[in-house]
C-alpha cells in the first residue's frame, strides 16, 4: 500500500508542467486535486495510474508565460492583474516567492481575504484547488517543494480567475440555509439548464439587477462556521439530488466548494471564518440561479434519498475510486467526509446519482509503480 504523502507528492511530479486549463470552455485541470482526494480516500496505490490516465487522455493548454511582475506590496499592481488570465505565469512567480519566504500559513492568511470576494473563480475551482494543497501541506511533517509548487498554482489559478460576484452577502438575517434556499426566486437565464453550460462570467450577465439575488445576499442568520458549512454540503447535495435535468457536473461544487472551505479553516484566522461562509453563500445563491430554473423537487430531496435502492457508504467509496472521471472522485471525498462529520441520507443519495448520471470513461487495470 502506499500512503497518503507519497501518493500525492508522486503524483504532483507527474502532473508537474501541466497547464491550468483544457478544452474549447477552459475547464479547470483536475489531476491534482482528484489525485489528492484518490489519495485521501485510502487508494495511495490507485493514484499513479490515475494520474497517468489523466495525462494520456486530457489535451491541456499550455500554461501562460511570464511577461511582467507583479508586486505584491503595490495594492494597485496586484489588484489590476486579479482576473487577468495572461498573467497566470507572473501569480505563480509571486506566490512561489512568498512561499519560499515566509511559513505557508502566513502566506495564506495574508491573501485569502483578496481573493475570498472572486471564490466563483474557475467555478470555485481555484478555492478548492488551493484547499486541497492546503490539506496535503498540512499533512506532510516538511512540505515538499512539489507541495508547496502547487500551493503557489492554486493560489495563482484563483487569482488570474478572479471573478467577483455583485454585491457582498452578510450573515445577518433570520433565514436558516434551507428557507434562504427556498425564498430564491428562480428563473431561467437562457431557456435551457440541461445543456453543458460556459463557465462564468457568460452565465451571469445581470445578477446584480436580480431583486431577488439582492435581498438573499443578507438572508441567512448567524451561526457557526462549521456548522454552516454542513448546512451547505447537506442541503446541496439535495439539490443536485432534486436537478436530474441539469448537466451533471455545476451543481457539484456546491457540495466540493464548502467542503473544501472546511480542510482551510483551521488554517485561518478565525475573524476569517464568518466572511468566508458568508462568501460561500454568495457563491451558491449564483449556483443555484445560473443552472436551475425552479424548485422542483428540492423540498422532497430528504425523503427521496432515503430510498432503499441507494448502497451503502462504503460501496459508494469503493465505486467513486474505481470510477475514473474526477468530478466523481472529489464528490466522493467530499460526500464521505461530510457524512462522518453529520450523517445524512442525502450525502449517499446525491453521489449515488453522481456516479451515475457521470460517464465512466473506463476502469484501470495497470498501476505502475
Amino acid at each position: 500500500m502506499i500512503g497518503y504523502e507519497d501518493a500525492v507528492n508522486d503524483a504532483l511530479l507527474r502532473l508537474d508542467g501541466l497547464g491550468y486549463e483544457h478544452g474549447s470552455n477552459d475547464f479547470a485541470t483536475h489531476g491534482p486535486m482528484a489525485a489528492e482526494a484518490l489519495a485521501a480516500l485510502g487508494h495511495g496505490d490507485q493514484v499513479a495510474a490515475w494520474v497517468n490516465n489523466y495525462r494520456n487522455t486530457t489535451e491541456h493548454h499550455d500554461p501562460p508565460e511570464r511577461r511582467s511582475g507583479i508586486d505584491p506590496e503595490d495594492e494597485s499592481s496586484w489588484r489590476s492583474a486579479l482576473g487577468e488570465f495572461s498573467k497566470a505565469g507572473e501569480w505563480e512567480h509571486l506566490f512561489a516567492r512568498e512561499l519560499a519566504e515566509a511559513p505557508w500559513r502566513d502566506v495564506l492568511a495574508r491573501w485569502w481575504p483578496r481573493l475570498i470576494p472572486g471564490m466563483l473563480s474557475g467555478l470555485t475551482h481555484g478555492t478548492i484547488r488551493t484547499a486541497h494543497a492546503v490539506r496535503g501541506i498540512a499533512a506532510a511533517r516538511t512540505p515538499s517543494q512539489a507541495q508547496l509548487t502547487e500551493l503557489a498554482r492554486a493560489l495563482a489559478y484563483w487569482a488570474a480567475r478572479y471573478h467577483r460576484l455583485p454585491g457582498q452577502a452578510h450573515l445577518r438575517g433570520t433565514s436558516d440555509l434551507g428557507s434562504a434556499i427556498a425564498a430564491l426566486p428562480r428563473q431561467s437565464a437562457d431557456g435551457g439548464a440541461a445543456q453543458p453550460p460556459p463557465l462564468p462570467p457568460q452565465r451571469l450577465r445581470g445578477l446584480g439587477e436580480n431583486a431577488g439575488y439582492n435581498d438573499a445576499l443578507d438572508s441567512v442568520r448567524p451561526t457557526d462556521p462549521q456548522w454552516l458549512i454542513s448546512e451547505m454540503t447537506a442541503e446541496f447535495a439535495g439539490v443536485y439530488l432534486a436537478h436530474p435535468e441539469v448537466f451533471p457536473v455545476p451543481l457539484i461544487h456546491g457540495v466540493t466548494a464548502p467542503a473544501a472551505v472546511r480542510l482551510v479553516l483551521p488554517h485561518l484566522p478565525v475573524e476569517l471564518h464568518e466572511p468566508t461562509v458568508a462568501a460561500l453563500w454568495q457563491v451558491h445563491m449564483a449556483l443555484l440561479l445560473a443552472f436551475t430554473d425552479d424548485r422542483r423537487g428540492e423540498a422532497e430531496a430528504l425523503a427521496a434519498s432515503q430510498d432503499d435502492d441507494v448502497p451503502a457508504l462504503s460501496e459508494l467509496i469503493a465505486r467513486g475510486a474505481e470510477h475514473v472521471d474526477e468530478h466523481v472522485i472529489k464528490f466522493t471525498e467530499a460526500c464521505a467526509r461530510e457524512y462522518a462529520l453529520r450523517p445524512d441520507p442525502r450525502y449517499e443519495a446525491a453521489l449515488h446519482a453522481a456516479q451515475q448520471r457521470i460517464p465512466n470513461r473506463g476502469a484501470l487495470s495497470v498501476f505502475p509503480a
